[in-house]
């Protein structure tokens, strides 16, 4: 039997829908996404605490600071490569440099829109939203790390993104599991000689490859790294003094993204081969989920032959 489905953007909706019984506060700003229109759940039970932008997403970022500035807890989405890509100067000017609490959901990221193609394809937010200082930067996995984070941002003093790919997910955690904070990282399969550091997608793909690895007698460590800014440093840093050797994977361009947040750590604190996977310079393109994915070799195949040849570059 396979494991049941879920969305991420299932998971955003609930949390808000919990959120908003226990916080007076609440306010959910959206730029024209299906889930959170006027007929959707949300804006069925709190009309009076919901406000669909339209496709103006610089608007949404300027309402929400206004919002925020007013005493609000805001939550404001938008599909990521209009969110980060249109209204970064936004972003920058009126939530990252003063610091407020208003807290950036990107929708549809990554290859795995599928056939909706390039434009909505994005691969650099992660880049983008690393940049800004202060701004807690989240990749959840699955269902209930998305649900969980999400509820975890309410209480934050400053900003937030939180990056959710469009297909559902196979559930990674078991439903209700809260052990999920800002500045974390999740150590799923323990092992001792190569260290998968992986995010969103990849870290079904991570598990895979472990599977694999260990059949060829490579005992792989996988590290679900959901939060990456602030990035759990020591904890990624004591799995690569155990291992020697590291892969990261993401379903996001390699310059800014998992790969040189891991990267810049080992050249800093302790150099061992690290390899990564992800996509290294083209856009994305029109096709279904699971053939851009082989396409862009965001598979635990290519996670595995990555693993062998960091593997093999480890000192002994």
């Amino acid at each position: 039997m396979s494991a049941p489905k879920k969305s991420l953007g299932e998971a955003y909706k609930d949390a808000l829908l919990s959120l908003a019984e226990s916080r007076s506060d609440l306010f959910v700003l959206d730029a024209d996404l299906g889930s959170f229109r006027e007929d959707s759940e949300f804006g069925q039970r709190h009309p009076d605490r919901y406000l669909n932008i339209g496709a103006a997403e610089q608007n949404l970022v300027l309402t929400a600071a206004g919002m925020s500035i007013a005493g609000m807890c805001v939550y404001a989405s938008a599909c990521s490569s209009f969110l980060t890509g249109r209204a970064y100067g936004q972003i920058r000017s009126a939530i990252a440099l003063p610091g407020l609490p208003v807290h950036l959901v990107g929708s549809h990221a990554g290859v795995t829109v599928g056939e909706d193609g390039a434009i909505y394809q994005m691969l650099e937010d992660i880049a983008l939203m690393r940049a800004l200082h202060g701004v807690a930067l989240l990749v959840p996995s699955d269902y209930t790390s998305a649900y969980a984070l999400c509820l975890a941002t309410a209480d934050m003093k400053g900003p937030s993104y939180i990056r959710l790919g469009l297909p559902q997910q196979p559930l990674l955690y078991e439903p209700g599991d809260a052990d999920f904070h800002v500045g974390g990282g999740r150590i799923l399969r323990e092992g001792d000689q190569i260290t998968i550091c992986a995010c969103g997608i990849m870290v079904r793909e991570a598990l895979e490859a472990a599977k694999v690895l260990n059949q060829q007698e490579i005992g792989a460590e996988v590290i679900d790294c959901y939060c990456l800014h602030p990035f759990p440093a020591r904890l990624i840093l004591s799995s690569l003094q155990r291992t020697g050797c590291c892969v990261t994977a993401e379903e996001h361009f390699l310059p800014g993204g998992l790969f040189e947040l891991v990267a810049g750590l080992a050249a800093r604190e302790y150099p061992v081969p690290v390899q990564p996977v992800g996509v290294k310079t083209d856009f994305g393109q029109s096709g279904s989920a699971e053939d851009l994915k082989e396409y862009y070799g965001l598979t635990a195949d290519q996670i595995v032959n990555a693993a062998v040849l960091a593997w093999t570059m480890r000192r002994r």
